[in-house]
């Protein structure tokens, strides 16, 4: 089973695919990240995310998407880009490939992996271990290949 694990964001969004299924430990196939320049219209920022997206969802035809649901403090200005790109990633999994992506809570998965506080350091220490891995990016294509591991190992919030 091909499974997609995202990181959403409307700057930078991180991406990861994995192979596997509950019963051994997944393959490691492909990760990165997406960025798009705040100095561009939502729009613009959104169309490019949809490209890049549905070039993933054609390259690696995933069986399964698993995806943060991100947290917002009333604090927290980037919280309408954020649900804007939420948006279109799921249309782009629906559209493309007929998905219904899992949505994790980002506490939920990190406990699966460290605990439900832990650091991108952290959380990318344990993905060094599992996946055999010297160096890994600290960046945010660790937390969807964390993302992507916690949904490929069974883990469900029951967010809808």
């Amino acid at each position: 089973m091909i499974w997609l694990g995202i990181d959403p964001g409307l700057a930078i969004v991180g991406w990861a695919i994995l192979e596997g299924n509950e019963t051994t430990t997944p393959n490691l196939i492909e990760y990165g990240i997406m960025e798009t320049d705040k100095r561009q219209p939502t729009g613009q920022r959104l169309g490019e995310l949809e490209q890049d997206f549905v070039e993933i969802i054609n390259e690696f035809n995933p069986d399964q998407v698993a995806i943060e649901m991100p947290f917002f403090s009333r604090q927290i200005k980037a919280a309408g880009g954020v649900l804007q790109a939420l948006g279109i990633i799921n249309l782009v999994c629906y559209r493309e490939a007929h998905l219904t992506p899992i949505f994790l809570h980002q506490a939920s998965w990190k406990a699966h992996l460290v605990n439900g506080k832990a650091t991108k350091d952290e959380v990318a220490q344990a993905l060094q271990g599992i996946f055999d891995l010297e160096n890994l990016p600290i960046n945010d294509s660790v937390d969807a290949i964390a993302i992507a591991y916690a949904g490929c190992c069974g883990l469900r919030n029951d967010i809808k």
